[in-house]
């Protein structure tokens, strides 16, 4: 799931953007209201997260002009502010939920996920599956044709990302991004050699490979068949 953020205390942002990218999600941040608003409104987001207190546009404004726009993107909004009254100005400014701070980060990823599930229709996945290739979630248990598949956690979070965008041809920076919290190229062979390893444990006694290579853009996980 791609996830905005948009929050100005930027100690606050560094803990929820690495903990919701070990949560499994790939998360942009935005610093201010206006980058918030460009973003939310030029980009594709499955969720948006913003702070309702926020230097140049609130988060509210930043709701409402959304909705303006007719983009439906579900937004929760974080803020100190928890009276009644409060929650019920952010709901009928166009938000989704409405989360008090100081809040639990398990109780955040709760409502993200309740989020998600009401714009899909559909439950929680807690099973990923590409051919014969399935990963319980909950579980964190691997298996390849009913063969049961041993990882590292690193290798589980890595077949994680790859999996949630199977068919699409994932960059170097988004793994580095989305995997390993690097937010540069460390100009080492540190992806090629996890990516090797996971190709060896995932297609060791399978017909075909699963994981491909795309010279010049990443990798992408399908079936060739």
């Amino acid at each position: 799931m791609h996830v905005l953020l948009i929050e100005d205390d930027l100690e606050a942002a560094r803990f929820l953007v690495k903990g919701l990218r070990e949560s499994g999600y790939t998360v942009d941040h935005a610093a201010e209201g206006r980058e918030g608003l460009f973003r939310a409104t030029e980009g594709q987001f499955d969720l948006i997260v913003t702070d309702r207190m926020l230097p140049h546009i609130d988060g509210l404004a930043i709701i409402e002009l959304m909705r303006k726009k007719g983009i439906s993107t579900p937004v929760l909004v974080l803020s100190a502010l928890g009276s009644v009254d409060d929650r019920i100005r952010g709901l009928k400014a166009g938000g989704d939920d409405y989360l008090t701070k100081p809040f639990a980060f398990a109780e955040l990823l709760a409502r993200m996920e309740a989020l998600a599930r009401r714009r899909s229709g559909t439950p929680h996945a807690t099973r990923l599956k590409v051919e014969d290739l399935e990963f319980e979630l909950l579980a964190r248990r691997v298996t390849r044709g009913g063969r049961e598949v041993e990882l590292t956690a690193r290798e589980l979070k890595l077949l994680e990302f790859l999996m949630r965008r199977a068919g699409q041809v994932v960059t170097r920076t988004m793994l580095l991004e989305g995997v390993w919290d690097l937010h540069f190229d460390p100009q080492s062979n540190l992806i090629d050699v996890h990516i090797s390893r996971l190709r060896q444990a995932i297609d060791r006694g399978a017909d075909h490979p699963l994981i491909h290579t795309v010279r010049g853009s990443g990798y992408v996980l399908r079936s060739d068949n």
